[in-house]
């Protein structure tokens, strides 16, 4: 035992190690800690594999389906025109946080905020405000509305799953729910109040002049017999340039040293970072061109053509893969002026960038091309929304089903994975999805994640591991607390989730919360509770959940921006956590 005990926490460390530093994509990660613990002997190869046959898993997956099913059917979109109606800003941010919120307690809320992050930039820039003004209070909303059901985020069902492989009863759809309605009200005040002084306001985007905010990097050709030719890096640029620098000059596929003092030939790429409007003025100015290897669009009519920002959204297919190998523009019909990275220095050729969750393509496109986006689950038009009506018959089956499936599950009928795998064939036996729109709409990249590291949790109980944190935890807490040691879990939680994935932490600490309220005797429902809470609420920094990836760079903000607004949430929810779960959920 002492030696699987040993492997048991060189592979945790390893996993903490990836997970945190991102040096692999998270569901890579999983599948490595998956294959060590097997390869290791820590877990059977049944218990292996029992992460894809998990309820949390399975559940997770057919949720994904309903979710796009509502998605589908437009009638999100038509949700957020009504909310965009409102005009008294005050209004609509609390109408917009409370939707959110509402809807996230049972539709993914990855989902939710990307359609109503088009439609909260839009609506936010009619009322007279910055969108940057709204967009945090979007990603948190929809977070904290999330924790009220069983079903509203993976990690609640994730954390049901490990009680349930324990021997325990595990949670019922709504028994989350009044505790989480305490969250939502204090979350929804705060932000009400908190957003006009602790976010920035970095300006209203105008739309008719093409304007768009950060940095991007482009690539620009330079022509035959260009004025250029002859010249060096560093007297290429006017004078009134602004905000633009040249990174690198790219030759024949060869990326050249030393750009400032190489001389310019005829059919180099030069690499340029800055603002896109002084980007557009220098390349003008300088007579360049555009990227042509989509040379078949150059002969679209230019009058036709409209400026886009697009986003790699969560789960994205095209996240790993460049331009070039995904033929973009080929593909959408679309040409790409410019890639926006926050807090990376990208020098390479845009087409041999790989895509990651949350660059934003700027593009130009006929309204034809822009508007069959709306079929591409991997991408979200920012500064150009394509009009989506509402199908009537669509709206009502799905949320038909949804309702069904959730009344299915609170009335006891039947477990919620049998009703959500029941309302997943349904959606597609009366054709309000097809089968392949089934499958995209899964996000496959947290299946992957929840069935790679539920192993690890059956390892750390197999080993003793879980006992053993749990007793050297005890004997320096004292045992005799366990408001105390219910702070520290939920404590615990929120910090590791700011620094990796919600799941992976939540399912590395409740296996470790559970063999504490053995060791102590009391129910361990109230520390699974602070788990599930603490796991899905992730304030304080950009990555650590993916609505808040999505708005950071949609709404141009630094990393600051979360920390400020952020960690006082954090905390309030923390001291909430503390004097609540015990009253709902007690020892």
């Amino acid at each position: 035992m002492e030696i699987q005990l040993l492997l048991t926490f060189l592979v945790l460390a390893g996993a903490l190690f990836l997970f945190i530093s991102e040096k692999l994509p998270v569901d890579l990660v999983a599948m490595l800690v998956l294959a060590s613990v097997l390869i290791l002997g820590l877990v059977t190869p049944a218990q292996a594999l029992s992460g894809f046959a998990s309820e949390a898993t399975v559940t997770v997956a057919a949720m994904f389906v309903l979710s796009a099913g509502i998605a589908r059917s437009g009638i999100l979109n038509g949700l957020g025109d009504l909310l965009s109606r409102i005009r008294w800003p005050w209004m609509f941010a609390l109408a917009m946080m409370l939707l959110a919120a509402g809807t996230s307690a049972f539709i993914n809320n990855t989902a939710i905020v990307a359609v109503f992050l088009p439609l909260v930039i839009a609506a936010a820039a009619a009322t007279g405000q910055s969108p940057s003004k709204m967009l945090i209070p979007l990603s948190y909303a929809a977070q904290f509305g999330g924790v009220c059901t069983l079903v509203g985020t993976s990690t609640n069902l994730l954390v049901h799953s490990v009680a349930v492989q324990h021997g325990l009863s595990g949670f019922t759809l709504f028994e989350f729910t009044a505790l989480g309605i305490w969250f939502v009200v204090v979350g929804t005040v705060y932000l009400m109040f908190s957003r006009r002084y602790l976010l920035p306001d970095y300006g209203i985007p105008n739309a008719d002049d093409d304007s768009h905010r950060g940095r991007y990097l482009t690539e620009l050709h330079v022509p035959e017999k260009s004025s250029l030719i002859g010249k060096r890096g560093n007297e290429l640029l006017p004078l009134d340039s602004g905000d633009v620098y040249i990174i690198e000059i790219v030759r024949e596929s060869v990326t050249l040293h030393s750009p400032s003092t190489t001389e310019v030939q005829a059919g180099d790429r030069l690499l340029l970072r800055g603002a896109w409007n002084a980007i557009d003025k220098v390349r003008k100015e300088l007579k360049l061109d555009y990227d042509p290897v989509a040379k078949d669009l150059v002969a679209d009519p230019a009058a036709d053509r409209v400026h886009a920002e697009l986003m790699v959204v969560p789960g994205s297919h095209l996240a790993g893969h460049t331009m070039a190998s995904l033929r973009f523009g080929h593909t959408y019909r679309l040409r790409v002026h410019g890639l926006q990275r926050p807090n990376e220095r990208l020098r390479r050729p845009l087409h041999r960038i790989p895509l990651e969750v949350g660059d934003i393509l700027l593009v130009d496109g006929t309204p034809a091309a822009l508007d069959a986006l709306r079929q591409e689950p991997g991408l979200m038009l920012l500064t150009r929304r394509a009009k989506r009506e509402v199908d009537s018959r669509r709206a009502i089956l799905s949320v038909g089903i949804m309702v069904a499936v959730i009344a299915l599950s609170a009335f006891e009928i039947m477990p919620i994975v049998a009703s959500a795998l029941l309302g997943c064939v349904a959606l597609v036996a009366v054709n309000v999805l097809t089968p392949e729109d089934a499958y995209g709409g899964i996000d496959w990249r947290v299946i992957m994640l929840l069935a790679g590291v539920l192993p690890l949790g059956i390892a750390l109980q197999n080993s003793g591991g879980a006992d053993w944190i749990a007793q050297g935890a005890l004997d320096l807490i004292g045992n005799g607390n366990p408001l105390l040691t219910l702070a520290i879990i939920y404590l615990l939680t929120a910090v590791m989730t700011e620094m990796m994935s919600n799941n992976a932490s939540a399912v590395l600490i409740a296996p470790i919360a559970i063999a504490t309220a053995g060791v102590m005797g009391v129910d361990p429902k109230p520390f699974l509770v602070a788990v599930a809470f603490a796991a899905s609420t992730s304030f304080a920094t950009p990555v650590g959940y993916q609505t808040n990836t999505m708005v950071y760079t949609a709404g141009g903000y630094r990393f600051s921006d979360f920390f400020r607004i952020g960690v006082p949430l954090n905390l309030i929810f923390f001291v909430m956590a503390v004097v609540l779960i015990p009253r709902y959920f007690p020892f």
